[in-house]
């Protein structure tokens, strides 16, 4: 085993989507990037995370890589969301992964087809996600970062943005206005 593992997630909900158009991270950093919101009830997946986290662990390139040891301030890329103040994140795990600018992460449909319309995936729907975990020593923490090699929807969900617009939003009361009366 090398220093990064790939990893492809069962059905997960997309959230914060960057992967269309970088954007600025906290640091000034140009990036692709999306939290992948994983049901705490998809045990194989999750499993499947885990299990490659703790296979890093114990590789000795990533050992290595941290200094012969398992870091003090060690990064594990698997995060509770019940630690996290969204209802969104609620009764799951999520990860945050980002690509560099050179690498932008591929967007396929269901049917492995290309996406070219970033509209179609949105912070809500539900994908497939093909991460590469891999080991990283920082000055203030090391650990174990994410790679967002490529999304596949698989279905649509409710959004996860801001408000949405349904037919009972509109009314027909409109022709009791007298535009006059309103200049």
């Amino acid at each position: 085993m090398a220093a990064s593992v790939k990893v492809t997630t069962g059905k997960v909900r997309l959230s914060y989507p960057h992967i269309f158009k970088t954007h600025e991270d906290p640091s000034g950093k140009e990036q692709f990037s999306a939290s992948l919101i994983i049901p705490k009830s998809d045990k194989r997946g999750v499993q499947k995370i885990k299990d490659a986290i703790s296979e890093m662990m114990r590789d000795k390139d990533c050992l290595s890589k941290w200094g012969g040891k398992i870091p003090k301030k060690f990064w594990n890329p698997l995060q509770d969301g019940d630690d996290k103040d969204d209802a969104a994140y609620a009764d799951s795990y999520y990860i945050n992964a980002k690509a560099n600018p050179d690498y932008p992460p591929k967007v396929f449909d269901k049917d492995r087809n290309e996406v070219v319309d970033p509209s179609e995936v949105y912070a809500g729907c539900y994908v497939q996600a093909v991460i590469n975990l891999y080991a990283f020593a920082g000055q203030s923490n090391s650990g174990i970062g994410v790679g967002l090699a490529g999304i596949r929807k698989l279905a649509d969900g409710a959004p996860l943005s801001g408000s949405t617009i349904s037919d009972d939003d509109w009314s027909d009361d409109y022709d009791d206005y007298d535009v006059d009366d309103l200049i």
